[in-house]
């Protein structure tokens, strides 16, 4: 009996290691390619099938040819501008609004949390028209303030913080109170430091998000030194996407790395975070 177990139990680890290693394969595999292709001296190479992962003719060209077609780095900038501003306010006013759901006891908390939740469910495409109107309004329609301003808050991430604040010890607070610290203190000094790895995630997922965010800058600006990278990528396509093959593949690597790297230096507080925000609903 025992060992039938024992071989069930190694062939249930074995599929799972086929399983994962298929999965692996079937992600890496574009980026492999992507990464091929900016390092690429031919365009006829890449429109081989079956695809092939090592180039005959290797050359930096391409890389060059991304900056004389397109401002490329300006619309770097641009997004790393953009990006970060809209990450560094949703820590601010996703920690603040998810501790008040977690913690504080006000009038219409239940219903105001629902109507938080709630937006989660409404697209984007949804709220574009309205929201193009409002920047319009108020003469923010082409800059950068049209995208910083609606990413400033967040129903998922108020959403993620409250689930992890909610699975904190209250009898950290109710220390920290009895021995006189502010509301405040206790937020600033003991919720956000025990918070680390859920703020990493939001932080990560916002960034990533709005780097790689191509409606809201295609709306929103109309000059072209104002847009952002995913635009830009599309203009370096070129009209009817006739643009040379390594060149698009070069500058999507370049656009790729920084996401990458934030990724693999920081993946196990995305692990971390979401086992600790499902502890306590």
């Amino acid at each position: 009996m025992s060992s039938r177990l024992t071989i069930g139990h190694v062939a249930a680890r074995i599929l799972t290691f086929v399983i994962l290693v298929v999965a692996a394969v079937a992600i890496t595999a574009p980026f492999l390619w992507i990464f091929r292709g900016a390092f690429s001296g031919s365009d006829a190479e890449l429109y081989r099938l079956p695809p092939t992962f090592h180039a005959e003719n290797l050359t930096l060209d391409n890389f060059g040819k991304v900056a004389e077609q397109v401002p490329y780095f300006r619309f770097f900038l641009n997004s790393v501008i953009v990006s970060g501003t809209v990450t560094i306010a949703q820590l601010i006013t996703c920690s603040t609004a998810a501790y008040a759901f977690a913690r504080l006891q006000f009038r219409g908390k239940g219903a105001l949390f629902a109507v938080v939740i709630g937006s989660l469910m409404i697209p984007i495409q949804v709220t574009i028209v309205p929201l193009f109107l409002v920047m319009s309004k108020i003469g923010m329609t082409n800059s950068l303030w049209a995208l910083i301003f609606p990413g400033i808050f967040s129903a998922f991430g108020i959403f993620l913080l409250r689930q992890h604040f909610m699975a904190l010890p209250y009898e950290l607070e109710e220390a920290a109170k009895i021995d006189g610290a502010s509301r405040f203190h206790t937020f600033a000094r003991i919720v956000l430091p025990l918070s680390g790895p859920s703020i990493a995630t939001l932080g990560i997922l916002c960034f990533t998000y709005w780097w790689n965010d191509l409606l809201l800058p295609l709306v929103m600006i109309s000059d072209t030194e104002k847009q952002t990278l995913p635009v830009g990528l599309v203009l370096l396509a070129g009209r009817f996407s006739t643009g040379s093959l390594g060149t698009i593949a070069a500058g999507i690597a370049m656009a790729i790395v920084p996401v990458l790297i934030v990724f693999i230096a920081a993946q196990r507080y995305i692990v971390q975070s979401i086992a600790s925000s499902g502890l306590k609903l």
